[in-house]
């Protein structure tokens, strides 16, 4: 069966090249604000808060609307860093959707 062995490099080579995807969404940074800049968040690819920081003055506000600012970038971060690692693996996919992936 000559096709089962190219149909294993062909898996062998989309694996690399995730797991090559994989590695750029961990150092890249997707940096968010809100709160007019009072709030910043910066998430790795994947998604995963890398830092936060807030500006000493924005803290005087009520703690909601602290609050509020500080999930209004985590939320924005988190939904771009999940649109960016999307468009990558379907890159690699070709659009095909493998569950579990990302």
């Amino acid at each position: 069966m000559p096709g089962v062995g190219k149909l294993l490099k062909q898996a062998q080579k989309m694996q690399k090249a995730m797991e090559a995807v994989q590695a750029d969404l961990s150092a890249k940074e997707i940096e968010v604000s809100s709160g007019g800049g009072a709030v910043k968040v910066v998430v790795d690819g994947h998604g995963a808060v890398k830092s936060l920081k807030l500006d000493g003055e924005f803290l005087k506000e009520g703690a909601e609307v602290v609050e509020s600012a500080i999930l209004e970038a985590i939320n924005e971060a988190c939904a771009k860093a999940k649109s960016e690692s999307e468009a990558e693996m379907s890159k690699i996919t070709g659009g095909f959707s493998m569950p579990g992936l990302f």
